[in-house]
């Protein structure tokens, strides 16, 4: 199993399927928080729609296509974060990423980012990553900001959240730009 230490607080573990009931109860107790940004939380009904899911995750993971983790601070799920598809010929991915409401302020995020960065560029051989964020997404925003992306422009329109568009802000970074 794939599993990253971030520091001695977080650890990444690539999903399992005994990991559904809980990954459930995480989004389902912060459905309010994630929903503000995140179009899918409404069609998660049930921890057996993550029995479907996760083996796509765990497929992806096995093809070198990305992943998807859950982030654990201190032992606890606390969110998620992963790569998406990669583009090996372009040597680019993008990442995504969500926290739990309870476990927001504690720079959690931005060390697993920066762990992430690490990885794609030093490990993987990347060439960029990209985070999209709604632009009203401040804390998300703030992540990339701090760890030096680029805003590289605006896709007006970009995703439909539940009843309206809502434009989103693309970060690059390039490996030549990491430290």
């Amino acid at each position: 199993m794939f599993v990253l230490k971030v520091d001695q607080d977080i650890e990444l573990q690539l999903f399992q399927l005994h990991h559904a009931e809980e990954l459930y109860h995480m989004v389902d107790t912060n459905r309010l928080h994630l929903r503000e940004w995140l179009p899918w939380v409404d069609n998660m009904t049930s921890p057996i729609q993550y029995h479907e899911i996760i083996p796509m995750w765990l497929k992806a993971f096995a093809d070198n296509n990305g992943f998807n983790t859950g982030i654990r601070y201190k032992g606890q799920l606390a969110g998620s974060v992963g790569f998406h598809q990669i583009d090996w010929n372009s040597k680019q991915t993008s990442m995504g990423y969500y926290l739990a409401k309870g476990f927001e302020g504690k720079g959690i995020m931005t060390r697993t980012v920066q762990a992430l960065i690490n990885y794609a560029f030093l490990d993987l051989n990347l060439n960029r990553l990209e985070i999209r964020c709604g632009v009203g997404n401040k804390k998300s925003r703030a992540i990339p900001e701090r760890l030096g992306f680029t805003q590289e422009g605006i896709v007006r329109d970009a995703e439909f959240l539940y009843n309206h568009y809502h434009d989103l802000v693309i970060y690059g970074m390039l490996a030549r730009d990491w430290k």
